[in-house]
């Protein structure tokens, strides 16, 4: 498995975990940033998957625009929470990371939310994002 895959699974977890408990996204972070120097072997996932959580916490509100707009009479609350923070990665990649095509961006979601979520999960989100590919 690639670094970059193993940093989405890294955000995947810093997303999911604030959202399931309430907390403020930057709080989980600076958590995770606090265990990721005690871990120097897993620091090429971490650099990548704190770009993924800090970028999605300086766009928050157009990813999730963007995500209510495609998701087709979605509400983002109504979304099962792996899902929506696939979706968010998704769109944070496809709309604000260059270095990263679309087609691995939607990729590298849909497997993760086959792994992690729902069996309906991985269509969802590669229809989602597949929109929101289309609209940027």
């Amino acid at each position: 498995m690639g670094a970059r895959t193993k940093a989405r699974k890294r955000a995947l977890d810093i997303l999911f975990s604030s959202d399931v408990r309430g907390d403020e996204l930057a709080v989980t972070l600076a958590a995770e940033a606090k265990r990721a120097a005690s871990e120097p072997a897993r620091e090429a996932s971490w650099l990548y998957a704190r770009e993924i959580v800090d970028g999605i916490i300086d766009h928050q509100d157009d990813i999730d625009e963007s995500i209510v707009t495609h998701s087709r009479d979605w509400k983002l609350e109504r979304m099962p929470a792996v899902d929506r923070a696939l979706l968010r990665i998704g769109a944070w990649e496809i709309l604000y990371n260059e270095q990263v095509p679309t087609a691995v961006a939607i990729d590298e979601a849909v497997e993760l939310a086959k792994e992690f979520s729902t069996d309906d999960s991985g269509a969802f989100v590669h229809g989602v994002l597949a929109r929101v590919s289309r609209a940027s």
